[in-house]
């Protein structure tokens, strides 16, 4: 394999867009979370096993997790966001401006996005998380900033161990 090429090059031109679209979507929601004050992490793993795409911790502890869906295919091939509800206060869909939001069950919130930003085209009902569960999530979502900011400003130490 020739390491030069771009990672998704053997996909097909349909797969690049979903994951193009997907990256962008992700991309407007992370910043439009930002700007709204949230702390965020991307792909935190859950303690069920799952990962979910984006997670926003607001500074009163409330926690959203948003699921990003590129099409309605993804949407209906991908049930994981079920298991979601229970590690969050609040959770959304971020999807594209093309697609139907009537196709979004009403009990999730809705931010649509592209590359640049977004808009919370639908606020998410509130499901409280039990004081257990929060404290279960918070301290996953402390650990894996720590970690990440470990990585990002000790990279060389890290290389060093290698």
């Amino acid at each position: 394999m020739d390491w030069a090429q771009p990672i998704f090059s053997d996909l097909g031109e349909t797969e690049s867009l979903r994951l193009e679209n997907a990256r962008n979507v992700t991309r407007g929601a992370r910043r439009f979370l930002r700007a709204s004050g949230f702390s965020i992490l991307a792909e935190l793993p859950l303690p069920n096993g799952r990962r979910a795409d984006l997670v926003a911790l607001s500074a009163d502890g409330v926690i959203r997790i948003v699921e990003v869906k590129s099409s309605h295919a993804d949407f209906r091939a991908d049930r994981k966001w079920l298991a979601y509800r229970t590690h969050c206060d609040r959770f959304y869909f971020a999807i594209p401006q093309d697609l139907d939001m009537a196709a979004f069950p009403l009990d999730a919130g809705l931010i649509v996005a592209d590359a640049y930003g977004a808009v919370l085209a639908r606020e998410a009902p509130v499901h409280k998380l039990a004081p257990a569960s929060r404290r279960a999530m918070l301290l996953r979502f402390a650990a894996a900033a720590a970690e990440r900011l470990y990585v990002a400003s000790h990279r060389d130490e890290l290389r060093a161990e290698r």
